[in-house]
């Protein structure tokens, strides 16, 4: 894998092909996430040389992502890139299991409140890159976008970006605030980004951060044919783990396998560094809920791809065909 560093757009920052996703920290869709591994997850990542730490505000219902990278970056703040993200956040609902809801609002007093709160959970006074969440369906981007611009404008952040939107909602935020990154996830197998939005932002010059590398861990190889999963685990919910979608997919994760094998790498760190090389792709975030599973996916930086590899991958691709993506409500 090219490990060299990769610059967000036209803005001063510069990551590396491959960045932690802290959301799994926050211990809300894995049972059994602890403060401490959180915290050791972080302090692994930067010691393997993943500094690119991508957290939100809703990461946890009370900020534990946040938390946890403060405690782990404590003495090495210059040494990482920190992603924030504000718009969404949790409110209680007794109807809900568990109790709560995810509430977006892109209204500029509320992304105010959320940076400022951010920042403070991480102990930091700026981040190196903010995103708006989600496009806030009840307002104009444009209100949003502008509040992020005087964010950007006034040093709290040194870029802007915007996860999970439309290419229309990209334009428009584009047109009303210097936009740097897009976050969208992206795998083998969930491509929808390239017809139009990653050809969108290259000709935009900019960066295209993604995240589900690993298909939420479907990727890595280690799930089996009759696998359940709890409704502690938020992976029930989504087509692509259950009945013949499930099956399909496996089968895909075995055909690719023996390229790891042939490789010497585990399939893990051949899918992130496939991803990592894909044209437009500028950042790779990988979830893990332990240090031991940092380090594994952190050896993709080792992974070097030949020709023979990447024909192998794009014929299994082509085999497999479309993928079920609706998440079950």
């Amino acid at each position: 894998m090219d490990t060299a560093p990769r610059r967000l757009g036209s803005s001063p920052v510069v990551v590396g092909p491959l960045g932690l996703g802290c959301w799994p920290l926050a211990g809300m869709t894995r049972a059994g996430v602890t403060r401490e591994a959180a915290v050791a997850s972080v302090r692994a990542a930067i010691d393997s040389g993943i500094t690119h730490l991508d957290t939100a505000y809703c990461y946890g219902e009370h900020g534990e992502s946040e938390r946890a990278i403060r405690e782990a970056v404590a003495g090495r703040r210059d040494a990482v890139v920190i992603a924030g993200k504000c718009g969404i956040h949790w409110e209680p609902d007794a109807a809900a299991s568990p109790p709560r809801r995810q509430v977006v609002d892109g209204r500029p007093a509320r992304i105010r409140a959320e940076v400022e709160e951010s920042l403070a959970r991480l102990g930091t006074d700026h981040f190196d890159l903010l995103y708006l969440h989600a496009p806030d369906p009840t307002i104009p981007i444009e209100e949003s976008a502008g509040e992020l611009k005087r964010v950007f404008d006034s040093g709290i952040a040194h870029a802007i970006g915007l996860s999970n939107a439309t290419l229309d909602q990209l334009s428009r935020f584009a047109a009303a605030c210097p936009l740097a990154a897009c976050q969208m996830h992206f795998n083998m197998l969930q491509r929808e980004i390239e017809r139009e939005i990653l050809p969108w932002c290259v000709a935009h010059g900019v960066a295209m951060v993604v995240y589900w590398p690993l298909m939420k861990g479907l990727l890595a190889g280690r799930m089996h044919r009759g696998q359940v999963f709890p409704t502690t685990d938020s992976r029930h919910k989504y087509p692509m783990f259950a009945g013949e979608e499930f099956a399909k997919n496996l089968a895909f994760v075995e055909a690719i396998r023996p390229e790891a094998s042939r490789l010497g790498c585990d399939l893990a760190d051949l899918v992130l560094a496939w991803t990592a090389e894909q044209p437009g792709i500028t950042s790779v975030l990988f979830g893990a809920t332990s240090p031991e599973q940092v380090r594994e996916n952190a050896r993709a930086l080792q992974c070097d791809l030949d020709d023979t590899a990447r024909a192998a991958i794009r014929v299994a691709i082509q085999a497999r065909g479309p993928v079920a993506n609706r998440r079950a409500v």
